[in-house]
């Protein structure tokens, strides 16, 4: 049964691909029938994998742009763990709200109340990026409350989305503490806290995952449950890392209220490496957080290669959102993906086959796609 599926999937790629001419031909369909074995290894069992992927293809003409959107399995009602790729949209949202605060820049030294950890917004932005820090998300949904975040991104026009919790621990809590700001170097003043709606049950395909799962030591033998947890599914990533690479694309409703600054400043973290900000590059290896393409490797990536994106990893899900850009083979393109790999089925109990076939998967296909692109535009 699984080969027939995949036999279908491959017809059905194979018959896009040959409608579209070679300016708009389906890159997706041809990288996910590679026999590279690390991609070939999942397709053959595509099923038990949970993949998603949406693929664009940029085409310029003269000053215009046109995408051209290519997904495989892309189902807003099946659910995945999205992980860290909250922290994105988090980050995106603190640009604004420090946007529109005449008294806080990116630059505003602070703490949350209860802690002993002094930073600035800057910093946390670009630890977020640069190598997935949870605490410095945390802070950041301190300072704009849950409802806040959903609000402002369905504003956008970007849903479905649900950002329920914290990362790194479970809490409750619904009312966020309040930030202490310092307004120089011995004057400090704290910020009002929010009282966030409680998370409702989601109610989607696959909520319900594995057989079984470790909570306080002890193993349950039941599905794990996901309904209260966060929901980012891959339609509204794509759509959020297009209206943060190409503004100009999207009418002012759908934009980020960013200074050029600001913009300038996002873009920045989100391509830079952590070595680039002071991580020891042996533990934080320039494919630390960046699957596409590096993530199986310890190479250095070349400079003429950016990959602009946020990873998420947990529970046995990895995903990324990325924007890769060749300067040197004048190629670009953007790119989601996420992959379940809990092969015994069991959750919390950290057996996952992440580099064994997660991220060789995420790393061979945006190789693939990538070569593709070099092909296409030569």
């Amino acid at each position: 049964m699984k080969k027939l599926f995949y036999t279908l999937v491959m017809v059905c790629f194979t018959f896009i691909s040959c409608q579209n001419n070679n300016r708009d031909e389906n890159l997706l369909a041809l990288a996910l029938a590679s026999e590279k074995p690390a991609i070939k290894r999942v397709m053959d069992s595509v099923e038990q994998y949970e993949v998603q992927i949406r693929y664009t293809q940029i085409n310029r003409t003269g000053d215009s742009i046109h995408f051209v959107d290519y997904d495989f399995q892309v189902d807003d009602d099946n659910y995945f763990y999205p992980a860290s790729t909250v922290k994105f949209p988090v980050a995106v949202m603190a640009l604004e709200r420090l946007n529109e605060t005449d008294t806080l820049t990116r630059e505003t030294r602070y703490y949350v109340e209860g802690d002993s950890i002094e930073t600035t917004f800057a910093k946390d932005i670009s630890q977020i990026f640069a190598v997935s820090n949870n605490l410095a998300n945390n802070r950041l949904v301190e300072f704009l409350g849950q409802d806040a975040i959903n609000k402002g991104l369905e504003e956008k026009g970007l849903s479905p989305v649900r950002i329920a919790h914290r990362l790194g621990y479970h809490t409750d809590e619904l009312t966020t503490k309040p930030l202490i700001i310092y307004l120089n170097d011995s004057t400090t003043t704290p910020t009002e806290p929010s009282l966030n709606s409680a998370p409702f049950p989601l109610k989607l395909n696959a909520i319900h995952k594995g057989i079984g799962y470790y909570e306080d030591d002890e193993q349950i033998n039941e599905p794990f449950n996901f309904s209260l947890k966060n929901y980012y599914p891959v339609s509204t990533q794509h759509k959020l890392l297009k209206r943060v690479i190409f503004p100009e694309k999207f009418s002012t409703n759908e934009r980020f209220n960013l200074s050029k600054n600001q913009h300038d400043f996002l873009l920045n973290a989100m391509h830079t490496l952590p070595r680039k900000v002071g991580y020891d590059p042996d533990n934080y290896y320039d494919g630390y957080c960046k699957f596409f393409m590096y993530g199986d490797t310890k190479k250095t990536i070349p400079d003429h290669i950016k990959i602009y994106n946020k990873v998420g990893f947990a529970y046995g899900t990895l995903t990324d959102c990325a924007y890769i850009k060749d300067e040197k083979n004048n190629v670009d393109f953007l790119i989601t993906a996420t992959i379940l790999v809990n092969k015994d089925g069991i959750f919390n109990d950290n057996v996952y086959e992440y580099d064994a076939v997660g991220i060789p998967f995420l790393a061979e296909l945006g190789r693939e796609i990538h070569r593709l692109e070099i092909e296409r535009k030569n």
